[in-house]
């Protein structure tokens, strides 16, 4: 299988095709970026090409959205041998992909939903994550979701993270932020997940913005339409003290900064992952 996590252990962004022309001009050391596979599921054009030319200069990350890992029946064939083609024609450095599920049947729902954390949920997540892994032909990694309802479950989440890191050799994408937004709607402890988890595991940090609900105040929301809150910024310097460097991204995904300022926020994400490898 195909070894498929060489990040530099420094700070990315999510790059969007705003920023294409951008990019020639961004001569940072370590400098990484990730792309939503399911925007790039296409035969050929201005924007794949442009992707290529960007992936033969810089480490890209692709990120997966669709695959509905904890869906009532088996990741689509057709979406995965789409990934796949992708996967091929990019020199991709990692490929990961959300724990929830958005698929039924011939239904697509457009947005990553909940699901309880079961012996069988943890079965048919295994049995997913082995079948993507088996046609991308690499290692993936899972991510965390941010949670706003607390769903009857036997295990917890990051006793689940591991064990199916454990079952199928996936490494785990943490999302600082996603965690920060289920301490605070679904009370989880965030420092004693972090400690639950095997660091080493870990392939992969995103932070991003987050936002309250306009209804519900109190509820928290993975908007990734703002700078990083100062505390999602210290729950990512607790786990880096914590790991060591690993590859950070920085996620915005709408009301798009302009590049420089996106950069700016990828400095400080550089500067925590360089602190702290000098305290370790």
């Amino acid at each position: 299988m195909k070894s498929s996590f060489s990040l530099p252990h420094n700070a990315g962004v999510s790059l969007k095709p705003e920023y294409f022309n951008d990019v020639p001009s961004a001569v940072v050391e370590g400098l990484w970026f990730e792309v939503h596979a399911e925007n790039y599921l296409i035969d050929g054009g201005p924007r794949l090409a442009a992707l290529k030319e960007i992936a033969s200069r810089y480490p890209l990350s692709v990120h997966g959205v669709g695959a509905s890992l904890a869906g009532p029946k088996s990741v689509d064939k057709q979406h995965l041998q789409r990934l796949k083609k992708l996967c091929d024609i990019l020199p991709i450095a990692s490929f990961s992909e959300h724990l929830a599920w958005s698929a039924t049947d011939e239904q697509f729902f457009n947005n990553l939903l909940p699901i309880p954390l079961t012996q069988q949920t943890l079965k048919t997540v295994s049995d997913n994550v082995m079948q993507v892994q088996d046609t991308l032909q690499r290692s993936i990694a899972i991510e965390n979701p941010a949670n706003y309802i607390r769903l009857p479950s036997d295990i917890d989440e990051a006793d689940f993270l591991m064990e199916l890191a454990h079952r199928t050799q996936c490494s785990l994408l943490l999302d600082v932020n996603n965690l920060f937004i289920s301490a605070a709607n679904v009370n989880i402890d965030p420092n004693t997940y972090i400690n639950t988890l095997d660091l080493n595991v870990v392939s992969e940090i995103h932070v991003a913005g987050h936002s309250k609900d306009p209804i519900q105040a109190d509820l928290l929301i993975d908007s990734h339409d703002c700078a990083v809150a100062v505390q999602v910024w210290q729950l990512l310097q607790y786990v880096l003290q914590k790991s060591g460097p690993k590859p950070v991204l920085i996620e915005r995904d709408s009301d798009l900064p302009s590049f420089a300022e996106l950069m700016a926020e990828r400095q400080t994400a550089a500067n925590f992952i360089h602190h702290c490898s000098k305290e370790n």
